[in-house]
């Protein structure tokens, strides 16, 4: 069977993700000038209501940027030459979050770890304990590029405080998708993409921070210019504006996005991910694949999984794409052709569960494995019950 090329492909990436037609529709708005009232009925909704999703009581700022250009702005904002950092790293995006801060001049205590498994609370307690004068603790909460996720962002206070450590969490891939109580847990700083679990398209990253972080912040401004945080909290005091033109079509897609988040509820949302990436675990491994990731260490929103042996990457996701109009991602740097990933992430129900199994069945069939299609989707339609 080949599926027409007009078809919609079914987005399960690990984001960009499926965007809502509600969203999609938000960005065909007349342009408004970002110097008026217009833009302050706009954008002073995008980040009241990002903050309610963040939980926190503090600043949010949304840029105008990849997920990796929020990353950026809390390195180079609060980092200095010498600052003692301890960050986890377990893949490619906690291993650039370490580029990034050694360009800073951070010190860097890596705690590193195998792809597929997260150091442990305990670990990273022995790190602290052995250390002194530490600037801040940095993490990946949700490792994209191997399917992990930390299970522990809760207990990181309990470290940070001993020093008054800053507490930074790069949740690119998976705020609004898992829980998280930024300011009850101790985050000083966190930040999100918009393709993610917002199901937004990409290009707008909130990046929020708490009353003590944007005080050093504004007393310690980088020599930058478009990341400086300092101006864009300076420039929302005075005027609701940002400091540099705004992705303005964005914007309006972001906002709607927001609005079907809170209307979901954040627990019924986290609910649904957590539903739908227990059905993606059981139904695939129940055809015959096993997750890369050590079972503590798993995602809720991006399911990576070992290829068969033999299978070649780029020929099953091809044939995924272009017979059954499905995407998934593969692997980064050393796991490329050894893993694929299936993102779980925004809009995912029902729906795509069943059919994103259905489809890597069907493509694993015609590449000559032997895979029971029916296991899988029994087994992930008893997991979706739930919903």
């Amino acid at each position: 069977m080949k599926l027409g090329k007009n078809m919609e492909y079914l987005v399960m990436l690990p984001g960009p993700t499926n965007v809502p037609e509600r969203v999609t529709r938000a960005m065909f708005t007349p342009m408004i000038n970002h110097r008026s009232e217009d833009f302050v009925e706009l954008y002073e909704p995008c980040v009241e209501k990002t903050k309610q999703i963040f939980q926190t009581e503090g600043e949010a700022v949304c840029l105008s940027a990849s997920g990796t250009g929020a990353v950026e702005a809390s390195v180079i904002n609060l980092i200095k030459k010498g600052d003692r950092v301890i960050l986890p790293v377990n893949g490619e995006f906690s291993g650039r979050l370490a580029q990034m801060l050694t360009w800073a001049g951070a010190d860097v205590i890596k705690i590193e770890t195998e792809p597929g498994q997260n150091a442990t609370y305990d670990q990273v307690k022995e790190v602290f304990d052995n250390n002194k004068n530490i600037k801040a603790f940095y993490c990946v909460w949700n490792e994209t590029s191997t399917g992990t996720m930390i299970n522990y962002l809760d207990r990181i206070k309990n470290l940070t405080s001993r020093d008054d450590s800053y507490y930074v969490v790069d949740g690119v891939s998976i705020v609004g998708g898992e829980e998280l109580q930024m300011d009850n847990w101790g985050i000083d700083v966190c930040m999100t993409g918009a393709q993610k679990a917002f199901a937004a398209p990409p290009g707008i990253s909130p990046i929020c921070v708490n009353a003590r972080t944007k005080k050093y912040m504004m007393d310690n401004p980088p020599n930058s210019m478009y990341f400086n945080l300092s101006k864009y909290f300076k420039y929302y005091e005075e005027s609701k504006h940002t400091p540099f033109t705004p992705a303005i079509p964005l914007l309006y897609a972001y906002n709607e996005a927001l609005n079907i988040i809170l209307e979901e509820g954040l627990d019924n949302r986290i609910r649904r991910h957590r539903i739908c990436s227990d059905a993606l675990y059981s139904g695939l491994s129940a055809i015959g694949l096993t997750p890369f990731a050590q079972k503590d260490s798993r995602s809720t929103v991006v399911v990576a999984l070992n290829y068969l042996d033999g299978l070649e990457d780029k020929i099953f996701r091809d044939t995924l794409a272009q017979k059954f109009r499905v995407l998934v991602a593969g692997g980064f740097g050393n796991l490329k052709g050894k893993v694929f990933r299936v993102g779980c992430m925004g809009e995912v129900n029902k729906y795509h569960v069943m059919r994103t199994i259905s489809a890597i069945s069907s493509t694993l069939s015609m590449m000559g494995y032997d895979t029971d299609a029916q296991a899988g989707l029994k087994s992930a339609e008893e997991k979706l019950k739930a919903l």
